[in-house]
């Protein structure tokens, strides 16, 4: 093999590859295994989207209800609206309008509202149900997995055709926003987290507590606050320490709600319907990042599911308390308050 050959490969494959390799590193140490993971697939396959459908969701009151009531739990309008800093509670006038923001990137949150030339009034039945399950936008692109589509994707047929059914009955606001534009390498990490669907969603069984209980916090996506990774990157299911803004600069950790006694082992169904009404434990407020002030619009019935549901969760054993100094955790890894008694 010549020389020049040699360089030629070198140059064609051994560059980029270890320029892929120190990217996918770099991703996996500041995001995490599945951003990484997200970045590998959509690096190798690309974007994964089914076709569209000439879908037509019949309108009807019980929909309309049902859609009501789900995008209030699912925090629908939290993202897509400029929202009152302290209860963080859609603007009057400018629910659904989408908003700017400024996180690791510049986050554009669509209007989502009727208006058909700033908002969502051209889309059909289809664009936006796939948007809410599956992640990709009306135009094609990957939609930013800050979108939780991966938790949306287990709505079922019924009651994501009754959330398109209610945002199309929602007032029209015109709101001009740029596209969203995503800086390499967020745009071949988003191509990676789309999963189509292949077939239908059914409704989880009305007559089992714990299957509604674990339908309803993927709806409230609760695991993607509530849930950590340990020190080699396998899943703390619902047993807190990750870090999330409290509505300003300070950073808060997500409780351990696992019935560990660490984490909601004392609680009783009255006293977590009544967390989840009035926004504290007792005496102790909860942080402002916990969207309760939505939660609260669960039926008791809701609540009572839920409940049942993390019951049933395994137990963790991680001490995380905000009322304590943040201390590195040998759990979970982080630096939160009652770290150093793990």
């Amino acid at each position: 093999m010549s020389r020049r050959l040699k360089i030629a490969i070198i140059v064609l494959f051994v560059i980029p590859l270890l320029a892929y390799l120190a990217v996918a590193g770099m991703i996996y140490r500041t995001l995490g295994r599945q951003y990484a993971s997200g970045f590998a697939k959509g690096t190798l396959f690309g974007l994964q989207a089914r076709p569209l459908t000439s879908a037509n969701f019949k309108r009807t009151q019980a929909r309309l209800n049902r859609g009501e009531h789900l995008t209030s739990v699912a925090r629908c309008f939290s993202c897509h609206s400029d929202t009152d800093p302290q209860t963080d509670l859609p603007v009057p006038g400018r629910m659904g309008a989408g908003t700017i923001r400024q996180l690791a990137v510049r986050m554009v949150y669509p209007n989502i509202t009727t208006d058909a030339d700033t908002g969502a009034g051209t889309w059909t039945d289809d664009m936006t149900a796939r948007a809410i399950r599956e992640g990709i936008g009306h135009d094609g692109r990957a939609l930013v997995p800050i979108m939780p589509y991966q938790s949306f994707r287990y709505l079922s047929d019924e009651d994501v055709a009754s959330i398109v059914v209610y945002l199309r009955s929602i007032p029209p606001v015109r709101n001009p926003l740029p596209k969203m534009q995503y800086p390499f390498p967020f745009n071949l990490v988003a191509k990676g987290f789309p999963n189509p669907l292949r077939g239908p969603v059914p409704p989880p069984d009305s007559s089992d507590p714990i299957k509604l209980g674990e339908y309803l916090t993927r709806i409230g996506s609760c695991a993607d606050c509530h849930s950590a990774t340990d020190m080699h990157g396998h899943p703390l299911p619902y047993a807190g320490g990750q870090m999330i803004s409290d509505k300003g600069e300070k950073k808060v950790a997500a409780s351990n709600i696992t019935p560990d006694p660490s984490g909601i082992s004392y609680y009783d169904e009255a006293l977590f319907i009544r967390t989840m009404r009035a926004g504290h434990v007792g005496a102790r407020e909860l942080a402002a990042a916990m969207p309760w002030r939505y939660f609260r619009h669960f039926t008791d019935d809701d609540l009572k599911d839920i409940f049942s549901y993390l019951r049933t969760l395994r137990p963790v054993k991680h001490r995380v308390d905000n009322n304590e100094p943040p201390s590195y955790c040998k759990v979970c890894g982080q630096w939160h308050g009652g770290g150093e008694l793990n």
